[in-house]
């Protein structure tokens, strides 16, 4: 496909190395040719880059296949999944799994992209359900200038939530950012 046609979310390979576009910008400047301008995310490293294209220079697009899988189990391999179509597992590293492992609980299924038969990405839902494990209690007069406080979910993220909240509430945490959204 042609670099014009390349938009945010596509998944392209460069020099053998798989990178997700996570924004894109169309650049026509007065009297000169116009270019694209791309910011890649690297699947293997997560390190971030931007390239430059020609308008009319040829990218290649990268085919991905989407499985649903649930996760298993964490231990000092990786995070252990399975293939929910042929029951297959496999291991994701710790490193490739990066802040997405605080969103997953034990026997939740989440969707996950492969790439000539290797798991690249995880897509998890936007928010999950998580249960608050530590909390310190309110005290009164904490409430000066800020109603929340931190907290500790059951899968170690940490998050503000608000000061009533305690150990054993179950929260609602958007997972493209972190925050909480509201309890069960």
């Amino acid at each position: 496909m042609q670099a014009n046609d390349v938009r945010q979310g596509a998944t392209i390979t460069m020099n053998g190395e798989l990178y997700i576009v996570t924004d894109f910008r169309y650049h026509s400047p007065g009297n000169k040719r116009a270019f694209v301008q791309l910011t890649i995310r690297s699947l293997r490293t997560g390190k971030i880059a931007q390239h430059k294209f020609s308008s009319t220079e040829d990218v290649e697009e990268a085919s991905l296949d989407h499985k649903q899988c649930q996760f298993l189990y964490s231990n000092k391999e990786g995070f252990n999944f399975m293939d929910l179509e042929d029951f297959h597992t496999f291991v994701i590293g710790e490193a490739q799994m990066g802040n997405q492992k605080y969103y997953l609980k034990e026997n939740d299924e989440v969707s996950i992209a492969f790439y000539e038969g290797n798991p690249v990405e995880l897509e998890l839902p936007p928010h999950v359900f998580l249960k608050i494990t530590e909390a310190p209690p309110w005290v009164k007069g904490d409430s000066v200038s800020n109603n929340v406080k931190p907290a500790t979910t059951e899968t170690g993220l940490k998050i503000q939530v608000p000061i009533f909240l305690k150990e054993g509430e179950v929260v609602k945490v958007d997972t493209r950012t972190g925050e909480y959204l509201g309890r069960q």
